[in-house]
């Protein structure tokens, strides 16, 4: 079943009229349902994997539906299947390809089975990554699993309406807001408020003030613990209280409603709708006495941690039967009509669950006839012809054939002919390197951009300087080029903590809030992960949003924000929603354990989808922040804490100048060693290798820029071809960043064929660095340990040039 209303619900209708609009949304409501029954006998049969259901939740989506307009936004979890049913964005063959985790983005919208069902999205890009009209659209965010984690997405998505209705220059932007009256709506589980990110996010909606709608399903468990250990007064409403907005002072709108009661939904959620799209008012929708039939999902019964009465409580204030009975007492419909459209909507599901099963089929059944074949010609004339007629005969026995299966078969087939040579072995070889090539991409494609112009295709622009080019502090380079950038883009905007009135803590933004307005450059509460979000939000929504976090340390707090959400958000989607958000710290060296974190190992790990940036200085920072600007990806800029009062040129090309991203810089060309390292600690192995050239030692010194990604040009082995000896310095701790650095080299560049010298690298101690100058020399590599360690590596290499020094 598939509809888009757009009901207007404030107006006069027929009762006929009435009733067939009733009549449609319960259809809806049995469809989900029987969706959720038999979605959960497909995952206990095994043609699934995992199941979790909206049943339950019918009703109260149903009325939300009704108030959801072209243009509005969505950020959910895993319960919204009804919702998404009414506003004609999921049929139930896509429900059951998302369930059986089918590979065509046609036939499984929500993420081309990448993720679970359960999970929804909407297509907000064309085929060739642009964007589509999203006023013309009803619009879903991309859902992710971690509890509460759609909620600092939510805040964005909702500050964006307002960033469009008060920021003067985007009114052309007109695909992505029409004067801001869209509203962004969340859901989340009655438990799942527990989190701090909810918190975190109601407390900034109230007072940013923003469109914000938020319904919270309570059927008063989460998963099988009882809401008297998740919530004070087990009732989020009552202790939200204090959020109640009043004549004197702005807040929330808190509603309670029963999850149940059809005609009071619709009038709620109208409300809500109303309050928040014209007045930019946040709403917070309690929807209480719901129920979980089937309990929190495949993976357990709920007959095991819930009580007789609840569950007999629970068969009869079901919402779908609550709302059935309505129909009957107000003669909207009559007991034979009911039953009639309850039968034909079994069949319709039955019907559409075995077309998705048979489409998710019907391309590996085609793969398997390719291999049997492949293996039966490679029998025929092998020594080994009774173990490939095996492998064949096991892979035909297959009626459901998974395309793990089918390529192991095939791989496993050419152990047993290694030492024969013929024409079908080369052609078992030939289409197992295809369907590798062909297979692998449905299951890694759109990590990042695979569009024609992504970021690693922004060629560089080099500073340039007058001849009389000034000596400044590095941040007035930061400065000036992000005026540049505030006049040359109107739809830039930047916010954090102690960001806005006084240009962040080391004045890179000094006198910008005064000139652009306190939207544009604006201050944040001490809350990183909707910092984080806000960023998130507004980038899917068109803007392109820059979020300060004032410490690399404090990136910590909103790691989890930036690692399930932006991080997968292409590639979750298979490259049908992107969020172009530029994210801005400043760390490295200076002193105190929570004032010098290099956690560079983990944020490569974690960050995967978002490139990590790190510029040495000022102006290769500013270089990147132009680069970024220029395509459509997320990034993670982390300036040099201990810069911003070095000197540099004054560049006269701001706003031009562009740092190129995956691509090494090499700041000293030598002959006897290559040095690799970045940010602040190339200042640290420049120093050095002054020393190092009066013992006679020539380096060659790199900075890699960036680490996600690293060296797409494969400059590195390069020097080695030259040098033939390698030492990594990193003031991350041991294991981090300079393995990863030193496995690029090596390994994926093939590094080691010229090394004449064992590869080193010098990084931090296992632990943060104690407080005060002493501690950060004893801690993190400093120019006497990069000398020794060269010296080290050259005495090794030639003893008697380089006497053992210590």
């Amino acid at each position: 079943m598939q509809t888009d209303p757009e009901t207007n619900t404030n107006g006069e209708i027929s009762f006929d009229d009435f009733k067939e609009s009733v009549l449609n949304d319960y259809k809806i409501a049995v469809t989900s349902r029987e969706c959720s029954l038999l979605g959960r006998r497909e995952v206990l049969t095994g043609k699934a994997k995992f199941g979790i259901f909206g049943d339950g939740k019918e009703v109260p989506q149903l009325a939300w539906a009704k108030a959801f307009k072209n243009g509005d936004w969505r950020s959910g979890y895993y319960r919204d299947q009804t919702f998404m049913m009414a506003i004609g964005k999921l049929t139930i063959e896509q429900f059951f390809a998302g369930l059986y985790a089918h590979t065509d983005i046609n036939s499984d919208p929500m993420s081309a089975g990448r993720q679970m069902g359960g999970h929804f999205a909407t297509h907000t890009l064309n085929e060739d990554g642009s964007w589509k009209n999203l006023t013309e659209q009803k619009n879903s965010s991309s859902d992710i699993s971690p509890t509460a984690g759609q909620m600092p997405r939510l805040l964005g998505l909702a500050q964006a309406s307002k960033i469009f209705r008060q920021v003067k220059g985007i009114e052309d932007k007109t695909n992505f807001s029409i004067n801001g009256n869209e509203v962004a709506w969340g859901t989340i589980g009655n438990a799942s408020t527990s989190e701090g990110l909810f918190w975190e996010t109601i407390n900034a909606a109230g007072v940013l003030q923003v469109p914000m709608v938020v319904s919270v399903w309570d059927d008063e468990y989460g998963i099988s613990v009882h809401a008297k250990y998740q919530t004070t007064k087990e009732n989020i409403s009552e202790i939200l209280k204090g959020f109640q907005r009043n004549e004197d002072e702005k807040g929330f709108e808190i509603i309670r409603v029963k999850g149940w009661d059809y005609p009071e939904l619709v009038e709620v959620y109208n409300r809500a709708s109303q309050i928040a799209r014209e007045e930019h008012v946040p709403v917070l929708i309690h929807v209480q006495e719901l129920t979980q039939p089937q309990g929190h999902s495949t993976s357990g019964s709920h007959e095991r941690y819930k009580t007789k009465e609840r569950l007999e409580w629970e068969v009869g204030m079901d919402c779908n039967k609550k709302m059935r009975e309505w129909m009957l007492s107000n003669d909207i419909a009559t007991e034979e009509s009911l039953t009639e459209i309850e039968k034909d909507i079994k069949k319709k599901v039955r019907d559409g669950k075995t077309a998705a099963w048979n489409a998710f089929l019907a391309p590996q059944k085609q793969e398997k006839e390719e291999a049997i074949l492949l293996l039966g010609n490679l029998a025929e004339n092998s020594s080994n012809k009774e173990e490939l007629e095996d492998l064949k005969n096991t892979l035909a026995s297959d009626k459901e054939p998974l395309r793990k299966d089918i390529l192991a078969a095939a791989r496993k087939a050419l152990r047993f002919v290694t030492k024969e040579d013929s024409p079908e072995k080369n052609q078992l070889k030939d289409w197992i390197a295809n369907y590798q090539e062909t297979i692998q991409p449905k299951y890694s494609a759109h990590l990042y951009s695979e569009a024609s112009e992504n970021a690693k295709t922004v060629k560089e622009v080099p500073a340039t300087y007058a001849d009389d080019a000034e000596e400044v502090d590095g941040r007035m380079v930061l400065r000036e080029n992000f005026d540049a950038i505030f006049a040359k883009h109107p739809d830039v905007l930047i916010f954090g903590e102690d960001t806005g009135e006084i240009g962040d803590v080391n004045q890179g933004l000094e006198g910008l809030q005064e000139k652009y307005g306190k939207l544009r450059v604006a201050d944040s509460g001490i809350r990183e992960a909707t910092i984080l979000g806000q960023g998130i939000g507004m980038a899917l929504r068109g803007l392109r949003p820059i979020a300060e976090i004032q410490y690399l340390d404090y990136v910590l707090y909103c790691l989890q924000i930036m690692s399930d959400d932006l991080a997968t958000l292409r590639y979750r989607t298979n490259g049908k929603q992107k969020a172009p958000l530029i994210i801005r710290t400043r760390g490295h060296r200076l002193e105190g354990i929570w004032h010098s974190g290099s956690p560079m190992g983990g944020l490569i790990h974690l960050l995967r989808g978002i490139y990590i940036l790190v510029p040495r200085n000022m102006t290769k920072a500013a270089g990147f922040y132009n680069t970024l600007l220029e395509t459509d990806e997320p990034a993670l800029v982390i300036e040099c804490l201990n810069g911003y009062r070095l000197k540099e040129k004054m560049p006269n090309n701001l706003g031009e100048l562009r740092t190129p991203i995956g691509v090494v810089e090499t700041i000293k060309e030598g002959s006897d060693i290559t040095l690799v390292s970045y940010g602040s600690t190339i200042r640290v192995v420049e120093e050095a290798g002054k020393e190092l050239e009066k013992a006679g030692i020539d380096v060659e010194i790199i900075d890699v820029q960036s680490l996600l990604p690293l060296d797409i040009d494969h400059k590195m082995v390069e020097s080695l071809k030259k040098t033939n000896r390698v030492l990594v310095i990193d003031e991350d701790v041991p294991g981090g960043a300079s393995s990863y650095i030193l496995n690029t080299i090596l390994e994926e560049q093939g590094g080691y064929r010229y090394l004449d010298s064992k590869p080193q690298t010098l990084t931090a101690r296992a632990h943060r660095p104690p407080y005060g100058t002493d501690g950060d020399y004893f801690s993190k590599p400093s120019v006497d340990d990069v000398y020794e360690k060269v010296y080290e590596i050259m005495h090794e290499a030639d003893p008697k040039r380089f006497p053992k020094l210590i």
